[in-house]
């Protein structure tokens, strides 16, 4: 049996750009260069059938998988864990299932004690490569990929969160004449974003271009503020746009401008990716810390969280926002799966960007299902 090692770890969750992402993964391992030994998988109360969905489906009406509120119960680590969480942003809703696990209470009943700490995302990579830093909340970025090839000993462990069917966050145009949102001719145009090209909104990106004529290879690109994307819409300093929430209601309606799509329905493109600390040194932890966020999730997040007046004003106290910015948007399907293929379909995307070169990295090598399959007591 594993002798379990009592230390402090420094979990570093950085949200990336745009998406926020982040997971656990599942190898465990009794030192540096041992062979993974397999863990024990036991059924999980609450979390029967509907715990877990075939990563295979890819319908944009999927459900994601939900356990029973409370559900995976809380299973203390025999010695308690320091973690420090660092994230991009604290005020983005995608990191609020963070920000409600520490308020509530959610990771002190695994025996962890978190500190969330903002750190900006290219410090937050070769940190956890070397294992100084256990986990970040980001997403699997071409610089993650390219990383991942070069010999990284990172995994994508777990998702975050897929778009509602009504929201519009995503590429939007400024109509020229005898253009419609059906009928936009998007090659040569500039595009102002505050995303680079290696970020995962490459592949919706993309997407929606070639469905135009475009393509990112074929638009030029002016990187800007998140306060200045929408100004340079609308003065023409650029002359399409990804607007973030809830930025495209001030745009929303006018015939002047057309959506052309988002990110995919029921597909997280973000979450948590861990580091060999977690996946191999205390998987425990990792999976601890995991089933506290899926936890949250099921408690907290589970539907239309912002159908709940006081739940929305509790966010924006966290978040530090307003509440009619909150309710501008409606509630994210929070998904702590991940889809089969997301990391090809990304990698093609940055391929066409330019910012990714040579053979892909096979999903085996970049995501690991094997720790959230464990919160949730199903077995691989």
């Amino acid at each position: 049996m594993r002798t379990r090692t009592a230390f402090t770890c420094t979990v570093v969750l950085v949200t990336a750009s745009l998406l926020g992402v982040a997971g656990c993964a599942g190898n465990d391992s009794g030192g540096d260069g041992a062979a993974a030994a397999p863990r024990t998988v036991k059924p999980v109360a609450g979390c029967g059938a509907g715990g877990w969905t075939d990563p295979a489906g890819l319908a944009p009406d999927r459900k994601p998988a939900r356990c029973d509120k409370g559900a995976p119960g809380p299973r203390p680590l025999a010695k308690k864990r320091k973690l420090t969480v660092a994230t991009g942003t604290l005020s983005a809703e995608y990191v609020a299932p963070l920000q409600v696990a520490v308020a509530k209470g959610e990771f002190a009943k695994e025996g962890l004690d978190v500190e969330l700490k903002v750190l900006p995302t290219p410090d937050a990579l070769p940190l956890l490569a070397r294992g100084d830093v256990d986990a970040q909340w980001a997403a699997p970025e071409a610089a993650v990929m390219n990383g991942i090839r070069g010999g990284f000993d990172i995994k994508w462990v777990a998702g975050n969160f897929s778009p509602d069917p009504t929201s519009k966050s995503g590429l939007w145009v400024r109509l020229k004449n005898g253009e419609s949102a059906d009928h936009v001719e998007m090659a040569g145009r500039k595009m102002g974003t505050m995303i680079g090209k290696g970020s995962v909104i490459a592949y919706p990106m993309d997407t929606s271009l070639k469905k135009h004529g475009g393509g990112l290879d074929r638009i030029s690109f002016q990187q800007l503020g998140s306060a200045d994307v929408l100004t340079a819409l609308q003065n023409g300093g650029v002359d399409s746009a990804w607007l973030l929430d809830p930025v495209w209601r001030k745009v929303d309606g006018d015939r002047k401008y057309a959506f052309l799509g988002g990110q995919p329905l029921g597909e997280p493109l973000g979450g948590l990716l861990f580091g060999p600390t977690l996946l191999k040194k205390d998987p425990d932890a990792g999976v601890a810390f995991l089933r506290a966020y899926i936890r949250t999730v099921n408690t907290y997040f589970a539907g239309d969280y912002k159908a709940d007046p006081a739940f929305v004003a509790e966010l924006a106290r966290l978040l530090k926002t307003d509440e009619a910015t909150l309710r501008a948007t409606p509630s994210m399907r929070m998904d702590w799966e991940i889809r089969a293929g997301t990391t090809g379909r990304l990698q093609k995307a940055y391929a066409d960007a330019g910012v990714f070169k040579g053979a892909a990295v096979p999903e085996a090598e970049a995501v690991d299902r094997a720790m959230y399959s464990e919160a949730v007591g199903h077995r691989l």
